[in-house]
């Protein structure tokens, strides 16, 4: 695959005459896991990740590309994640879980009576067959270096690479500012290492965000933007309504030319200490929109130097996959998750009802799931062309769609997802009313001219910390602080 980034067509973000962008934004994480052992919590997590979902979105990326398509997708994928990507142990051993695979659909394959069960035995050889692909590609389409095929696709210009904390830790509730500078600036020197550049942008461990606060014993702790933008990271996302709903209840400061950490913490306490505070003209009940990025302010006002951005999930179009009720992945035709074979362990059933049981599953039918996939690819395109369009109307603006989703739903949760992606850019690129972009092409193109006051929280549920800290958890905090109490005195 060459590197050199085509140039880029009538969809490419420089051109705003369009009703507004459009971008997926995923985000890979797996815990480390390697020489783990094997199932059922072994490092066979990362293989059926690599399985299902990341050579199958490599597949359909570098598959759009080589048809002349620019995907243009955002993709952050955690130092954790990566590290071991890019282990010979991790790449060695999922071969042999490859051929694992293989091994077990053929023994299917045998046992399935194509007279008795022919449907079934056709899967059996549909997953051998499938799993064959993939143990190619990995070896052969991509040198057993998954790492470098996703640098090839940035190279190209085809996806922005973004980073996440060193070890996926939860930012808002760590002890110590240390702890935060080391998670960012230790995930900035794995990213670049890898990657061959800095990263622009970060996804937040559980989109969880702290704001400038003062603590009970009178300490005064900096936003996690300030963290960012010493690192030269300009970007993160939110929850919906994180942007949408939220109102800060915080002490304000003012801008901050943000150098090393303990040089920021000083200047931030100095100059909060004599501030009053204001209302920021755009904050979420006055109408913030996901529709646009915001720099991230205090509420009088003010913003970090170099700014750093925001951009909020679109809850509309994200719930045509997360929602329960009438996201695409329940849909009868799909391949049921839960059900597998008591000796292989494929799946061979699909969803058939919500309300089914699972040992009332019907025989799953790829070819009717495909039929699902490209009819829900052409819906949701319409979907963020509509949106995009209406949003235009009502406001004169070029607005952004961002769909942000993990990377591992499609493909592992939902079987059908990483096709489902492809379609759906193969779709947008030929659109006329809407942009395929990437967040940093997105904010190269388009001056960012609103502030907002962002409150604390996350995107777990009701948007507190309450998923990471409750009666359940509480426990494991003590001894996480205590940690980094020795690591910083390690450091």
């Amino acid at each position: 695959m060459s590197t050199e980034a085509p140039a880029r067509g009538p969809n490419g973000p420089q051109n705003t005459r369009r009703a507004g962008a459009f971008q997926f934004v995923l985000h890979s994480h797996l815990p480390y896991c390697r020489l783990a052992g094997r199932w059922p919590h072994g490092e066979e997590w990362i293989h059926e990740a690599l399985a299902e979902t990341y050579i199958p979105l490599l597949n359909t990326l570098y598959d759009l590309y080589e048809r002349g398509l620019c995907p243009q997708l955002t993709i952050s994928l955690s130092p954790v994640l990566v590290e071991q990507l890019a282990d010979p142990d991790v790449c060695e051993h999922f071969v042999a879980y490859l051929d694992e695979e293989i091994e077990m659909a053929s023994r299917d394959e045998a046992r399935f009576d194509p007279a008795q069960e022919p449907e079934l035995h056709d899967l059996a050889r549909y997953y051998r067959t499938l799993y064959e692909e993939t143990r190619r590609s990995f070896v052969l389409r991509y040198e057993r270096d998954v790492v470098a095929a996703f640098r090839r696709l940035q190279d190209a210009g085809c996806i922005e690479i973004s980073t996440c904390a060193a070890t996926h830790g939860y930012l808002p509730l760590l002890s110590r500012d240390s702890s935060l500078y080391a998670q960012i600036s230790t995930a900035v020197a794995s990213h670049t290492r890898h990657f061959g550049r800095p990263p622009r942008t970060i996804w937040l461990p559980e989109c969880a965000y702290r704001p400038a606060k003062v603590e009970p014993d009178g300490t005064i702790r900096p936003g996690l933007e300030a963290f960012l933008a010493a690192q030269g990271i300009g970007c993160f996302f939110l929850e919906t309504s994180s942007v949408e709903k939220g109102q800060p209840d915080y002490r304000p400061r003012t801008a901050l030319a943000v150098g090393p950490y303990a040089l920021a913490e000083k200047r931030f306490q100095e100059a909060a200490q004599s501030i009053e505070p204001q209302a920021v003209a755009d904050q979420g009940s006055a109408g913030s929109s996901t529709y646009r990025a915001y720099l991230v302010a205090e509420p009088n006002g003010s913003v970090t130097e170099p700014p750093v951005a925001v951009i909020g999930r679109n809850e509309r179009t994200g719930m045509q996959v997360w929602s329960a009720e009438w996201g695409y992945p329940g849909d009868s035709d799909y391949r049921e998750f839960h059900r597998k074979d008591v000796v292989s362990g494929l799946q061979y059933w699909r969803v058939t009802s919500p309300d089914a049981d699972l040992g009332d599953k019907d025989v799953y039918h790829p070819k009717w799931a495909a039929d699902r996939v490209r009819a829900h690819a052409a819906h949701f395109a319409t979907l963020v062309e509509e949106l995009l369009a209406d949003y235009r109307e009502q406001t004169g603006e070029y607005g952004l769609i961002s769909s942000n989703y993990d990377t591992e739903l499609f493909g592992h949760w939902w079987f059908e997802g990483v096709s489902w992606i492809g379609q759906v850019l193969e779709r947008l690129a030929q659109s006329p009313v809407v942009d395929l972009t990437t967040t940093a092409g997105y904010l190269d193109c388009e001056s960012t001219r609103h502030a907002i006051a962002i409150p604390e929280g996350s995107w777990g549920a009701g948007g507190t910390h309450w998923t990471w800290d409750n009666p359940e958890t509480h426990w494991m905090w003590e001894p996480i602080h205590a940690a980094e109490q020795r690591m910083e005195a390690l450091v």
